[in-house]
C-alpha cells in the first residue's frame, strides 16, 4: 500500500531504476542495438516519474503538525477560499486554536483560488449527537489569512474562537459525560 510514511523510499527506488535504465541505454548505444531508441523513450518517462515524485515530496506533503492539536478531517473545500473541518466533541479552547492554526498552514497552497475578499477562511465544526435521528452542528470558531503569495507570513492567520459554541459544547460535554 502506498503510504506517505515510506515516500522517501519511493523517490530513492525510483532515482536508482532511472540511473540503471540510464547505464542500459548507453550500453544499447554503444552495442547498436535495434531497441536503443525506445529505451531512451522509456527512461525519459521515467525521468519524469521521479521528478514527479521529488515534487510531491517538497511542495504538496509538506504538513505541519503541532503536538498540541487534535486530529481534523476536511468535510467542505471549494478549492478557493472556503474550508469547512470537523474536530471531536472533546475539544478544548486551546485545542482548538491550535488545531485552526495547523489547518491554515496547512491548507495555504498557492493553487487556491481567491475570493471576494482574498481570504481563506477555515471554519471549524463539531456534530453534536441530540439523539438517534437528529445532529446539530456546531461552528466552533474560523481561522482567517489573506491569500497573498508574494510573502507568507505566519503571523496573519487571525483566528476567532465562538464563546457561546464553546459554552454549549461545555454543556453537551456534562450531559454526556464526554470531558
Amino acid at each position: 500500500m502506498l503510504t506517505f510514511i515510506n515516500f522517501p523510499n519511493y523517490i530513492q527506488w525510483s532515482l536508482m531504476a532511472t540511473i540503471i535504465l540510464l547505464l542500459v541505454v548507453i550500453l544499447s548505444f554503444m552495442l547498436s542495438w535495434k531497441n536503443r531508441f525506445r529505451l531512451v523513450g522509456i527512461l525519459g518517462f521515467v525521468i519524469v516519474l521521479t521528478v514527479g515524485l521529488f515534487g510531491l515530496k517538497i511542495g504538496l506533503l509538506n504538513y505541519n503538525k503541532t503536538t498540541t492539536s487534535v486530529s481534523l478531517s476536511r468535510v467542505y473545500d471549494n478549492a478557493g477560499d472556503q474550508i469547512v473541518i470537523s474536530v471531536k466533541p472533546s475539544i478544548t479552547k486551546i485545542k482548538l486554536l491550535e488545531t485552526l492554526r495547523q489547518a491554515a498552514q496547512n491548507y495555504f497552497v498557492y493553487g487556491r483560488s481567491m475570493g471576494k475578499d482574498n481570504k481563506l477562511t477555515i471554519r471549524a465544526r463539531v456534530l453534536l449527537h441530540i439523539n438517534e435521528k437528529e445532529d446539530l452542528p456546531l461552528y466552533l470558531g474560523k481561522a482567517e489569512e489573506v491569500l497573498n503569495f508574494q510573502s507568507y507570513d505566519d503571523s496573519k492567520i487571525n483566528i476567532e474562537v465562538y464563546k457561546d459554541a464553546l459554552k454549549t459544547l461545555s454543556e453537551y460535554q456534562r450531559n454526556m459525560n464526554l470531558s
